[in-house]
């Protein structure tokens, strides 16, 4: 028996309506599917049940077809082919499926039999689809096309990005492993260079991100929003919190958790014997070791990843071994390819795709396990039968992602053999859990104030950048001489190109995930079956009681997040052998 087999690779459901020999060449190739669609009488509950799971064959064959134009092009940005398949698919199919979405919506929620819906899952879907029609407008398609259009630039600029140190040409990524050299003047060079390649490109990348808040402003007003914020709240389904309370995790995390990244950088600043501190002097190890190298290669941090993930539940490593068998991954950094990592769901096959830019360092290790949690998502909602259900909102997704990171952590020992860098690896990153909290209210206040401001200038968003940014930063980094380096430190956000309004999830979905961990210290079974559960659910419930099936409170107040980043810094202070 082989691999492969043993591993009982998934196939593609039939395709029943949409049928087998499907091919996407132009619009007309799936309007007479949404003409079906539109044009079939329902006349009873099953057949609604029935529309409904065709509907979400097409729409799940469509978007598989996106994911792979996106992905390709991701992992090689300079093929013009690739970015024009990915243009072809955003201006000429995009367009008529949000028309056509939307009139399938309205007969959706129209139907004398949706009520008899009862079954788990569909309120939830169904609320989703109420407020798609609330704000959708037929004059904002074509200005949703050139949006993402636009927006699918910022990985072309800096995907292009190297710099040459030792006579060698590195991608970024590759310069930032010198950040962690024990070598001062080698991490200020990879430092300084890392940043003048950046801003080279700061007009550019201004220039486009003024187009992206226009056009973003405009689909907002057309759609009777006040602005760009409060359309995204309704865009993005956000149910169960208000930008209010988005208001509160800011406050909450600069008294919560701003003081502890003050006494770290302290810390870290008395221990480097160092003043003052720079910003070079963030990734080094304080006692002055080398940077730790988990791995050598893409194959063997997949490899170890599988291990560990199987450590937790075979189950879990198998997910991984399937993506490996069917090509599903991109690891390793290399010139022409997009920044950033993730994992792209693909709805039809249910099996996910990784991409990342792995070097050789924690932060890779970090985010493969990372892009695991969220893979193990993929293949825990696989068989739930509509797209809908399949697609939980972020808030959750990275429930998955980040409760991994934690979850994976007790065996990272298949990384590091020795104690003493398995012992550094889970101190460094728990640290970093306190380094990202400040990071996310920054870029998420940062967005609250740009959309809020549409009609800002350069000049303006400079000037709330840093004011934001010295909020939740440290006080002891010194950055005198660079404060023209720090005023763009935002534009190293994909998100904020990208992905607009997508990063408090990060936030909280921290906070559940520090939970999770929390739970599965205490009892490991039923942590990581509380964990398995409230995946399992997809979006099937709202985020509170997918939440709450993982045993965690979907709560950012201060006095929680005090609590929560307490049980951190205890943990903290077992690897540290200090009381602080």
């Amino acid at each position: 028996m082989t691999a492969n087999q043993t591993l009982n690779l998934p196939a593609r459901p039939t395709r029943s309506f949409i049928g087998e020999t499907i091919e996407l060449t132009s619009w007309d190739d799936v309007k007479p599917l949404y003409e079906e669609l539109l044009d079939r009488a329902i006349d009873n509950a099953d057949e609604l049940k029935q529309w409904l799971i065709d509907r979400s064959e097409l729409e799940s064959y469509l978007s598989e077809n996106f994911a792979w134009r996106y992905i390709r092009m991701t992992c090689d940005t300079a093929n013009e082919e690739l970015v024009n398949q990915l243009n072809f698919f955003i201006a000429e199919i995009q367009p008529p499926m949000t028309t056509y979405g939307n009139e399938l919506d309205l007969k959706a929620v129209n139907s004398p039999f949706l009520s008899q819906l009862t079954d788990d899952g569909y309120d939830v879907m169904v609320r989703g689809m109420k407020k798609a029609i609330e704000i959708f407008r037929d004059e904002n398609v074509p200005l949703q096309t050139e949006l993402q259009t636009e927006e699918r630039k910022y990985g072309a600029i800096v995907g292009a990005m190297t710099v040459q140190i030792d006579g060698r040409e590195m991608t970024l990524p590759e310069a930032s492993d010198r950040l962690q050299s024990t070598d001062r003047a080698v991490r200020e060079e990879a430092w300084r260079k890392i940043w003048e390649r950046r801003f080279q490109d700061h007009e550019t990348l201004d220039q486009l991100f003024d187009r992206l808040r226009d056009l973003r402003h405009q689909i907002a007003v057309n759609a009777g929003f006040a602005n760009f914020r409060d359309y995204s709240f309704a865009a993005l389904g956000r149910f169960d919190y208000t930008p209010e309370d988005c208001i509160n995790f800011h406050e909450s995390v600069a008294e919560a958790v701003v003081p502890l990244l003050n006494e770290l950088a302290e810390e870290r600043k008395k221990k480097l014997s160092v003043d003052p501190l720079r910003p070079w002097d963030a990734k080094v190890d304080v006692e002055g070791r080398s940077a730790l190298k988990p791995f050598a290669t893409g194959a063997e941090l997949l490899e170890k990843t599988i291990t560990c993930f199987d450590r937790l539940d075979k189950e879990l490593g198998d997910d991984l071994r399937i993506m490996r068998a069917m090509g599903h991954l991109d690891l390793e950094s290399r010139k022409g390819k997009a920044p950033g990592g993730y994992n792209y769901p693909l709805e039809e096959i249910g099996v996910p795709f990784i991409f990342m830019n792995a070097t050789s360092s924690l932060r890779d290790l970090v985010t493969m396990v990372h892009e695991g949690g969220h893979a193990v998502h993929s293949f825990l909602t696989r068989d739930l039968s509509l797209k809908a259900f399949r697609n939980p909102p972020m808030e959750v997704a990275e429930l998955a992602s980040m409760s991994m990171e934690l979850l994976s952590m007790d065996h990272w020992d298949v990384f590091f053999e020795n104690p003493e860098e398995l012992r550094r690896a889970k101190l460094q990153h728990l640290e970093s859990i306190i380094e990202t909290l400040p990071w996310v209210a920054t870029i998420d206040k940062f967005q609250h104030w740009i959309y809020e401001n549409p009609t800002h200038t350069d000049a303006e968003r400079r000037e709330n950048w840093v004011r934001i940014y010295n909020q939740f930063a440290d006080t002891v980094t010194n950055w005198n001489g660079f404060a023209f380096y720090q005023e763009y430190l935002w534009q190293r956000q994909l998100h904020l190109y990208e992905v607009p309004f997508y990063y408090i999830e990060y936030g909280i979905a921290q906070l559940g995930a520090i939970g999770v961990w929390r739970n599965y210290r205490r009892d490991p079974k039923a942590g990581l079956d509380g964990y398995k559960q409230a995946l399992s659910l997809g979006y099937k419930a709202p985020i509170r009681e997918i939440y709450a099936a993982a045993n965690v409170p979907f709560d950012f107040s201060q006095e929680h997040i005090r609590e929560l980043m307490g049980f951190v810094w205890e943990e903290i202070e077992k690897l540290t052998g200090t009381s602080r």
